[in-house]
């Protein structure tokens, strides 16, 4: 894959992300993203559709500038390369922040389509590892990675620690034991009962090799909730949630959510041990269910 067909790719998305966000359109996002990100972004599209049903001509055009490319070598399909680009949209401390996406196509005659966006802090990701022509190193998800958790069992593993938060696989942060926390804090609220319960996604993960030895890998899990408040209460579905109800709206106290997030984290190389460290994580309710 060349620079130009890369800067092609990341266009070909700015001009289909700005295109559904202005007439909030889910139905344009496959034509420019596939997996996990689809997903995320097309349930947030449905659900400011409930909210402006007109659509959204104000919408503040993405833009990016400073773009690079990082390909791997790679036999067979599916291929993925990463752009990363110098955003015009702010974190929550008011910095430009870069966008890393991951693009991937099925076959020669398809579209390169995003499937993870991550930002890190400080605009800083990972040192990846190159060879002297500029490739990168695309790692295996199976039991030839060489990595303390295969890229093919983090969504499982991930899901696994959130349930039960047993193991030493990923280290400490907010997306860890601190996720964790936040969740108990709210399940027994007065009135209020909140179980979970989180799965592995079927979105394939993708990994490139960092300078270490270790990893940088994108995977995906999915998140249900269900909540449940007193007998003779009723949960209201409005605003950006009327736009994910599946079925007709009815009376009920208990309901059920449905939340698909992308992970990007650093593994460790089996003989360098280490934690998983979770760098980033976006999220998006996908459906919600009255039961």
């Amino acid at each position: 894959m060349s620079k130009a067909e890369g800067a092609k790719a990341l266009q070909h998305f700015t001009d289909g992300f700005n295109k559904a966000n202005r007439q909030l359109a889910p139905q344009l996002n496959p034509s420019f993203e596939g997996g996990a990100l689809l997903a995320i972004d097309q349930a947030g599209i449905k659900a400011a559709h409930a909210l402006r049903p007109q659509g959204n001509p104000g919408f503040t055009a993405l833009a990016f500038k400073d773009a690079h490319f990082t390909v791997p070598q790679q036999k067979g399909w599916p291929k993925f390369f990463v752009a990363d680009a110098a955003s015009n949209r702010k974190n929550a401390a008011g910095q430009y922040t870069r966008w890393f996406l991951v693009f991937s196509r099925n076959a020669i005659d398809e579209k390169w389509r995003a499937v993870y966006l991550a930002t890190f802090p400080g605009n800083k990701a990972p040192e990846l590892k190159t060879d002297r022509n500029g490739y990168a190193e695309a790692v295996p998800a199976g039991a030839d990675s060489g990595l303390t958790v295969d890229p093919g069992k983090l969504s499982r593993s991930y899901a696994d620690y959130l349930n039960t938060g047993k193991g030493s696989t990923f280290a400490s942060g907010r997306d860890t034991d601190g996720w964790r926390a936040r969740r108990a804090k709210d399940a027994n609220r007065p009135g209020v009962r909140i179980m979970w319960e989180d799965t592995a996604a079927n979105y394939p993960p993708v990994a490139l090799r960092t300078e270490d030895g270790g990893a940088l890998v994108f995977f995906s899990t999915v998140y249900h909730q269900q909540k449940t408040v007193f007998a003779g209460a009723t949960i209201t579905v409005s605003g950006a949630l009327k736009g994910l109800l599946e079925g007709p709206p009815k009376k009920t106290n208990r309901m059920a959510f449905t939340t698909v997030s992308g992970q990007t984290v650093t593994v460790p190389a089996k003989s360098a041990g280490g934690k998983v460290a979770v760098l980033n994580r976006i999220e998006a309710k996908t459906s919600v269910r009255p039961l």
